[in-house]
């Protein structure tokens, strides 16, 4: 195990704290951009591909809303999942909007409504964070990969970039590299897919979002999970899904680093920011040319969850999700997963 950040302060500009002053400037972006620009926070990952978010656009803002109809209740019943994917969502926008040249601060939770997450305001000025801006053609090539990677040695300074990005958000990655440490993240991946079996409606949840309709535009589709009828066809750490149609080499050695993410606090505001720093960290990633596959499911049971805090990563810190980090087998490039349209997850009137 291996902690390469050391945690300082805060980003102003990726904290968004509110200040209580209007934003300065006084020329809004033209509304075109900024509908590109959350059109492209809709390719941000969530939990099974639910993509539980809401989204409304003014003239001076645009407002993320949690959508509470999209939380999976079996699957994840303290919303944990549900906040991290929307935080995911949230740093996709401020890297789209970046990337654009459009200036902007990030107010979370600005009202007293649970489901209201975040308010995008305007500054009216031109954004000058290059080091976030340079991350947003990476939007549209990044790919959740569920194939084993057959190289997980990740470069030292890209390591201490990654921890550095999380830092901006108050988080800490760790990387489990002890191979006792390893074969004890295996073994609560299994005990929380026991669990999690024993759930009422857990099962069929996941079919649910598993084998969704032909025209669907959400859920985890067929050609985004490893086909063939040997097993282990996927990791051993983060087995979730029925098998697909993606081609993979059976029983593939997995050589992934596996990193955890965590957080001091663990209310919604510390896990929407775990989710905001796992968007930028995959971001990030997809750029150093590295593949990634974020994992959940040790996290949605209490008992596994404490565990991996106390036994695998020894901290007091709260674990909000692990990311599989490494080469991808081959170069070719991966399907892209379908999103719903921007008209289906606007919210219109004040």
């Amino acid at each position: 195990m291996d902690e390469y950040v050391v945690k300082g302060a805060v980003d102003k500009h990726a904290a968004g704290a509110a200040t209580g002053q209007e934003p300065a400037g006084t020329s809004g972006p033209a509304p075109g951009a900024v509908r590109t620009a959350v059109a492209a926070a809709l390719l941000a990952p969530s939990v099974h591909n639910s993509q539980p978010w809401r989204w409304r656009i003014t003239d001076d803002r645009v407002e993320l809303h949690a959508d509470p109809d999209r939380r999976l209740p079996f699957t994840d019943p303290d919303r944990r999942d549900h906040l991290v994917s929307c935080g995911a969502a949230l740093a996709t926008l401020h890297v789209a909007l970046t990337g654009a040249g459009i200036g902007h601060v990030i107010e979370r939770f600005p009202r007293d409504d649970r489901d209201h997450l975040a308010t995008v305001r305007f500054t009216g000025q031109p954004a000058t964070d290059r080091a976030d801006a340079v991350l947003a053609r990476a939007i549209e090539r990044r790919r959740t990969d569920r194939r084993p990677f057959p190289d997980g040695a990740i470069a030292p300074h890209t390591r201490a970039a990654l921890g550095t990005r999380a830092a901006r958000y108050g988080a800490t990655l760790v990387a489990v590299t002890d191979t006792a440490a390893r074969a004890q993240l295996a073994e609560l991946e299994q005990d929380a897919a026991r669990e999690l079996r024993s759930r009422p409606g857990q099962a069929a949840e996941l079919l649910v979002w598993t084998r969704r309709y032909a025209d669907s535009r959400d859920g985890v589709r067929a050609e985004s999970v490893p086909g063939g009828t040997r097993w282990p066809r996927e990791p051993e750490i983060g087995v979730r899904f029925p098998a697909g149609s993606l081609p993979a080499a059976a029983l593939a050695p997995d050589r992934a680093t596996i990193l955890a993410l965590t957080t001091v606090g663990d209310d919604d505001a510390a896990r929407l920011a775990a989710g905001e720093a796992t968007g930028v960290v995959l971001l990030a990633a997809t750029r150093a040319g590295l593949a990634t596959c974020p994992l959940s499911r040790m996290l949605e049971v209490p008992s596994t969850r404490r565990a991996l805090a106390s036994r695998v990563l020894r901290t007091s810190e709260h674990p909000q999700l692990l990311i599989r980090i490494g080469r991808a087998p081959d170069g070719r490039e991966l399907p892209a997963t379908r999103r719903r349209r921007l008209a289906d997850v606007l919210v219109h009137g004040s």
